[in-house]
């Protein structure tokens, strides 16, 4: 696994990539949960890695305000048959647009799973690409993120004063 990290509003964001793609983009408060997935005697200096850098790439243009800036990642991530379609349907939420968790669980055709799609959502290896932080509860509070509540709060509020100076 290659290595690097970059500087965000939300603080230090970690990433992870093989050589077939991105695997991994945590924020500081996932550095454990990082640690346990991808132990760090298996990691090296991703220096030059073209997946690194790409993503490094989309982090400084999200937190810049372009959000539509969307290099090629080819995304190197395990999961089950189930959080991949999870995964996939974040993928479609919209920057600054929100579902619920049971919205999510509909569109995967799952509408009675609601617990086990948060159960996937939280397992999401890479924030940000995909989406996770654009999923709330049913009544529209924010619940559970693995980056923390405030990192959530910042991602949605970013978002929207983005789209919002965009049109």
């Amino acid at each position: 696994m290659y290595y690097s990290k970059v500087e965000s509003p939300v603080g230090r964001i970690h990433l992870l990539a093989s050589d077939q793609g991105l695997s991994a983009l945590y924020f500081d408060s996932q550095v454990e949960a990082m640690d346990q997935r991808f132990p760090r005697d298996s990691r090296q200096s991703g220096h030059g890695n073209p997946w690194l850098l790409r993503a490094q790439a989309f982090t400084y243009c999200y937190f810049a305000g372009d959000l539509d800036y969307a290099p090629e990642i080819p995304l190197d991530i395990q999961g089950t048959p189930a959080q991949l379609a999870v995964w996939k349907a974040l993928e479609a939420i919209p920057p600054a647009q929100t579902r619920s968790y049971q919205q999510v669980a509909a569109e995967v055709g799952k509408p009675q799973a609601s617990r086990a799609i948060g159960a996937a959502v939280g397992q999401n290896p890479v924030s940000l690409l995909i989406p996770c932080h654009r999923v709330i509860g049913s009544n529209g509070k924010l619940t559970g993120y693995a980056g923390g509540l405030e990192v959530k709060r910042f991602l949605l509020e970013h978002e929207k004063k983005c789209v919002l100076q965009a049109a």
